[in-house]
C-alpha cells in the first residue's frame, strides 16, 4: 500500500488560542482538580481550574508589566516542573510565543536557540542555568529579561502586575487566532545546526483534541477512576509539550517529576498514582530489567521467564482475535495468565502506581515482544510516531487494534503516502508552517501542504505503518550494499546487558558496530554469576561478557541478510553521552560525532 488516510475526528478550530481552555475549564467546572503540584513537604497537592486560571492571569499580568507583548519570544530553560506549564498557559494568554531550551543544553546550543529566534526575554530554572546564559548574554542584544523560577521569580512577577486590570490581559488573550504561532520548538540537530520549527495554535488544537477523541479511554478513564499522568518527559520536547496541552484541554489531572531516577520517580508514581503514562521504550526496558533483575536475585527468574512467555503468548492471541486471525486465548493460556497476574504482572504494574493500565510510546521504536509483554501483563502500550515538525505524532496505534512492532495507523484527519524512494511523506493539521526565518530548508520538506519527513518505511495491507529507517543515516558498503542501521542497532540493544550501539560501514568492505553497556545490568549480570564488580576498562575485554554480546548481535543477524549483517563488533568503556556531544538532547545518536569521536576504534574494526 503506498498511500492510506483516515478521516478526521476533531473539527478544525476557527477562533481562539491554547489559553482559552483554561479559562473556560475555570468558568464551567471551577472546583475541577485540574494539576498535582508537589509541595517543598514532599506531598502532592491539587490545584482546581479555578486556581490554576487564578494563577495564570496573575503570572500574565506580571508578563506584561515586565514588557512581555503580543508576539514576542521567550524562552523556557528547565527540566519538567508545575512551573513550566504556569509559564507555558501565561505567555499564550499574552499572545507570546514560548521557546524551549533543553536544561543540559550547552552554551553555545543556548545561545544558537536564543539568537536565531530572537528571544525578547528567558525564564530559567536555577543558577547554573543563569550561569550558562550569562556567558552568552554579550552576544544576545535583544535578551532584556532573565527570571530564575529558584530565585523567586514567580512571586516577583506575580507582584509585578498586581496593579494591571483582568481586562488588559483578556484583550490581549482575545487577540490570539489558531494560526497565531504557538511556539518554536529545535530540532535535535542530529545532520546540522537546530531549526525552529513554527508550531500555531491550531497545530496543538488539532493534535490534541484528535487524540483525545480517538484515544478516549486513555484521555478519559471513566466516572469511577479520574484520568491523570504524570509528565516525565522533557517539556522541551515535542512530545513532552503536546501531553501538557492534551492534559488540560481534555480535563486530565497532571504532574510533573523532572527527575527521571528510579530512587524519585518511583515513590512519586505511587503518590500520584496515574491512570495512564508516555515514555520512550527506554523507560518501557528499564522497568521490565528491573523486575526481571528483581526476579533472579530472588531465585525466581525461571517462573518470571514463564510468567513473561504467558503474557507474550495472551496479547499475541488478543492481537489475532482484534484482526480476526485467531479465536483469542484458550483456556488454559486464561488459566495461566490469570495465575501471573497475581503473582507476577500486578507487581510490575505497581512499580508504575498501580493504576496504570494505559501508555504511550514514541522517540524510537519499541521491540513487539516488549509491547506484548506489557499488553500482558495489563498495561497497553500505544506505539506511535511523528517529529517536531508534526506537533507529535502522526501515527499511532488504536486502542481497539493494536498491532505491536507497528506505529500505527495515521491519526484521525491525517493521510500517510510512501514515495517512490520509500520515504514517508505526512499530510494532516498537525503539520507545522516551516522553519523559522529558513525558507531554503522550509522549501525542501514542505510540499504543498506534505511534510517529506527523511524517514523510510511501509504500510501493510490495512494502513499501519512500520518504520524501517532513515534515508540519511543509509550506509552504503564499498560493494554496494544499502544498509538502514536503525533496525539492527535496535535488536543488539534489546540485550539487557547492552546500553547503545552503533553501526558503521559506510564505504567500508562490511557492516560493524560499537557497543556500550549498561553498567547497572552488566554488575548484576556479575553478581549473579558471583564474581566481584569490575573497572570499565577490563569489562570491554571480559571473555564472557564478550560472548553475550555476541550472542546480541548474532540474533540481531538473524533477521537480515549476510550482506547486511554486522560481521564485527568492538564493546566500549563509556557510554555515549550528551555532555560528550555524541547524543541529542533527545537522546538520539549523533552518529558523525561518534564515528569522529571513536576513529580509531572504527578503523580498527577493519582491520
Amino acid at each position: 500500500m503506498r498511500e492510506f488516510t483516515v478521516p478526521p475526528m476533531a473539527a478544525a478550530p476557527q477562533v481562539g488560542g491554547l489559553a482559552d481552555a483554561v479559562f473556560d475549564h475555570a468558568e464551567e467546572d471551577p472546583h475541577h482538580v485540574m494539576l498535582g503540584r508537589k509541595g517543598d513537604d514532599g506531598r502532592w497537592h491539587d490545584v482546581t481550574a479555578v486556581a490554576f486560571r487564578d494563577e495564570v492571569l496573575a503570572l500574565a499580568k506580571g508578563l506584561i508589566a515586565h514588557g512581555v507583548r503580543f508576539g514576542d519570544r521567550v524562552a523556557i530553560m528547565s527540566r519538567t516542573r508545575y512551573e513550566w506549564t504556569l509559564f507555558d498557559f501565561a505567555l499564550w494568554t499574552v499572545g507570546a510565543q514560548p521557546v524551549p531550551v533543553y536544561p543540559t543544553a550547552s552554551a553555545e546550543q543556548v545561545f544558537w536557540t536564543l539568537y536565531d529566534a530572537d528571544v525578547s526575554a528567558c525564564m530559567v530554572e536555577h543558577e547554573d542555568h543563569a550561569m550558562t546564559i550569562g556567558s552568552v548574554i554579550d552576544r544576545l542584544p535583544l535578551l532584556k529579561r532573565l527570571w530564575q523560577l529558584d530565585a523567586g521569580a514567580e512571586a516577583e512577577l506575580l507582584l509585578a502586575g498586581a496593579h494591571i486590570g483582568d481586562d488588559v490581559v483578556h484583550r490581549h488573550r482575545r487577540a490570539v487566532t489558531p494560526d497565531s504561532v504557538a511556539t518554536v520548538i529545535y530540532t535535535s540537530g542530529t545532520t546540522g545546526r537546530p531549526k525552529g520549527c513554527v508550531i500555531t495554535h491550531a497545530n496543538f488544537m488539532f493534535e490534541t483534541d484528535t487524540a483525545i477523541a480517538r484515544w478516549e479511554p486513555v484521555f478519559n478513564s471513566g466516572a469511577s477512576e479520574e484520568a491523570s499522568t504524570l509528565l516525565f518527559l522533557p517539556l522541551a520536547h515535542v512530545f513532552g509539550r503536546m501531553i501538557e496541552v492534551a492534559a488540560i484541554r481534555g480535563r486530565v489531572k497532571l504532574g510533573h517529576q523532572p527527575a527521571l531516577s528510579a530512587d524519585v520517580l518511583l515513590p512519586d508514581l505511587a503518590a500520584f498514582r496515574p491512570t495512564f503514562l508516555l515514555a520512550v521504550p527506554y523507560i518501557f526496558e528499564k522497568v521490565y530489567q528491573v523486575a526481571r533483575r528483581k526476579a533472579e536475585r530472588a531465585g525466581k527468574e525461571a517462573a518470571f521467564d514463564k510468567a513473561v512467555e504467558v503474557a507474550v503468548r495472551y496479547a499475541d492471541a488478543q492481537e489475532h482475535r482484534a484482526f480476526g486471525t485467531g479465536p483469542g486465548p484458550s483456556a488454559s493460556l486464561r488459566l495461566q495468565h490469570q495465575f501471573f497476574d497475581k503473582a507476577v504482572y500486578g507487581k510490575v504494574r505497581d512499580a508504575m502506581g498501580g493504576r496504570v493500565r494505559h501508555a504511550m510510546s514514541g522517540g524510537s521504536a519499541m521491540e513487539r515482544r516488549l509491547g506484548l509483554f506489557f499488553a500482558g501483563a495489563g498495561v497497553t502500550v500505544y506505539e506511535g510516531y511523528g517529529l517536531t515538525e508534526t506537533t507529535a505524532a502522526a501515527t499511532a496505534n488504536p486502542p481497539e487494534r493494536t498491532r505491536y512492532g507497528t506505529v500505527g495507523l495515521p491519526l484521525p484527519g491525517t493521510t500517510v503516502h510512501i514515495a517512490d524512494d520509500g520515504e514517508i511523506w505526512l499530510h494532516g493539521g498537525q503539520v507545522f508552517s516551516g522553519y523559522l526565518g529558513d525558507p531554503k530548508s522550509t522549501d525542501a520538506v514542505l510540499h504543498d501542504g506534505w511534510l517529506a519527513t527523511g524517514d523510510i518505511g511501509m504500510l501493510d495491507e490495512e494502513g499501519y505503518l512500520t518504520i524501517t529507517g532513515r534515508k540519511k543515516e543509509i550506509l552504503v558498503t564499498s560493494g554496494g550494499k544499502s544498509v538502514s542501521p536503525v533496525g539492527l542497532e535496535e535488536r543488539v540493544r534489546a540485550h539487557p546487558l547492552v546500553a547503545q550501539c552503533i553501526v558503521v560501514g559506510n564505504d567500508r568492505p562490511y557492516i560493524a558496530a560499537l557497543v556500550t553497556l549498561d553498567l547497572e545490568a552488566v554488575d548484576h549480570w556479575l553478581h549473579m554469576q558471583n564474581r566481584s564488580p569490575l573497572p570499565p576498562a577490563d569489562l570491554v575485554r571480559d571473555a564472557d561478557l564478550e560472548m553475550e554480546v555476541r550472542r546480541a548481535v548474532v540474533a540481531a543477524n538473524t533477521a537480515v541478510s549476510q550482506p547486511e549483517s554486522i560481521r564485527t563488533f568492538r564493546i566500549l568503556a563509556h557510554q555515549f553521552s550528551e555532555e560528550r556531544g555524541l547524543l541529542t538532547p533527545s537522546l538520539k545518536l549523533k552518529r558523525k560525532a561518534i564515528e569522529a569521536a571513536y576513529t580509531a576504534e572504527v578503523n580498527a574494526l577493519y582491520r
